[in-house]
């Protein structure tokens, strides 16, 4: 597996497979071909089913504004190596074909080609499940981040900070801003006055409302293009931030037990990266929520003081419970249902974490068996319900019914 910074990117949305992807990818053709005439891209299934909605268009021509540049659509085309595929063309002065490129934008920003081959990318951890992580860590006598410490580079915590510095201010953004998100859908925001309410709620009331506002304040930040970190995708990036930022808040947790969260939840959510997929072209939302929830779930349940085997119990439920999950954006927008996700999954996470806690961490499921049957429920999912805004609540916007 490679770096959890390749799970925690910092960037701006709305989507790291449909905006930060294709973006990575012109910018990679740019570099094998900056001298051509003319450059064509297609884009195939998802990436042009939804491109429009998330920007895609615009954030590949804005890396080739100084080009002449053409966007050719077609979202009924699916390439069989993934749904997320695009292929780039470059032409000389007598239109001439001079190089040509299909890559494929895998989630999470990542993007790989026909070769396999990721750029920039390295593997570094030598064990790939969390049953043989846990293993390791059993025989040592360490927690999970401590594996991460293992191999990682010794700037990952300078990482993590600064991971952690872009989540809290994507948070205090969203509860400031706000207004009608953009796109055909006016959604207004609604985590500024999710926050106001919560101050006149009594005690419990008051935490949940809290965190459903810090939830939504970074998915709606996302959703206007804001900054945010990958956790592990954009349209999932408001649930790791929102409970660890809960738990700090009202437990004062520690910088340092904060970045150990982070690199506890980074691990998770690179082992269901490696082993199925956090794309929600590929497997639809569980893929990008259910990952989303089950890093949160263990980064709590450590913070807590939870066993490693608890730990494996939280994440396990926070994949589990979201199994089937689909992605039907309204309009192709990372907003209906997008958002509210964040939010209940945010709860669901503490829910994971609470359960876990109780329990010795014994369970019948083990994750890695979870991610497998998520991995293969994705596979079994029509492409309507894959970020095509083909089916399901995408057909509920202007009476489709």
């Amino acid at each position: 597996m490679e770096s959890i910074k390749e799970i925690y990117k910092i960037g701006n949305g709305p989507s790291s497979s449909h905006t930060m992807g294709p973006k990575k990818a012109a910018e990679m053709f740019l570099k094998k071909c900056p001298d051509a005439n003319l450059y064509k891209i297609f884009l195939y299934g998802s990436l042009a089913a939804t491109g429009k909605g998330h920007l895609t268009d615009s954030a590949i021509l804005n890396v080739l504004k100084e080009k002449h540049a053409e966007i050719i659509w077609e979202p009924d085309v699916f390439l069989p190596k993934h749904p997320n595929a695009l292929k780039f063309e470059a032409f000389d002065s007598q239109n001439n074909m001079i190089r040509k490129w299909t890559a494929y934008s895998i989630g999470g920003g990542s993007i790989i080609d026909d070769t396999d081959m990721k750029e920039e990318t390295e593997k570094i951890y030598p064990l790939t499940t969390l049953n043989t992580i846990l293993e390791w860590c059993n025989e040592r006598g360490k927690n999970l981040w401590e594996y991460v410490a293992e191999y990682e580079s010794v700037d990952i915590w300078d990482y993590l900070a600064e991971v952690w510095k872009v989540m809290k201010d994507s948070i205090n953004h969203g509860l400031e801003n706000e207004g009608t998100l953009p796109g055909n859908l006016n959604l207004p925001r609604k985590a500024a006055s999710y926050y106001i309410k919560s101050k006149g709620y009594r005690e419990s009331l008051k935490r949940r409302a809290q965190l459903f506002a810090y939830a939504l304040a970074v998915a709606e930040e996302n959703a206007a293009g804001g900054k945010i970190v990958t956790a592990p995708t954009c349209g999932s990036c408001g649930v790791v931030p929102a409970v660890i930022y809960y738990y700090q808040t009202h437990f004062d947790f520690s910088k340092v037990k904060i970045y150990r969260a982070l690199a506890t939840a980074g691990l998770i959510g690179n082992i269901v990266k490696f082993n199925a997929s956090i794309s929600g072209a590929e497997v639809g939302c569980q893929g990008e929520i259910g990952t989303a929830c089950a890093m949160a779930s263990a980064a709590g349940t450590q913070l807590f003081g939870g066993s490693i085997y608890q730990i494996e119990y939280s994440a396990e439920m926070g994949i589990e419970h979201h199994l089937g999950l689909t992605c039907d954006p309204v309009d192709g927008l990372v907003q209906i249902p997008c958002i509210e996700r964040n939010a209940f999954a945010a709860a669901s996470a503490l829910n994971d974490n609470s359960f876990a806690m109780l329990s010795d961490g014994r369970h019948r499921i083990n994750f890695d068996e979870v991610v497998q049957a998520m991995k293969q429920t994705g596979h079994d999912l029509p492409n309507l319900y894959k970020e095509t805004s083909g089916g399901g609540l995408a057909l509920c916007n202007g009476n489709k019914w």
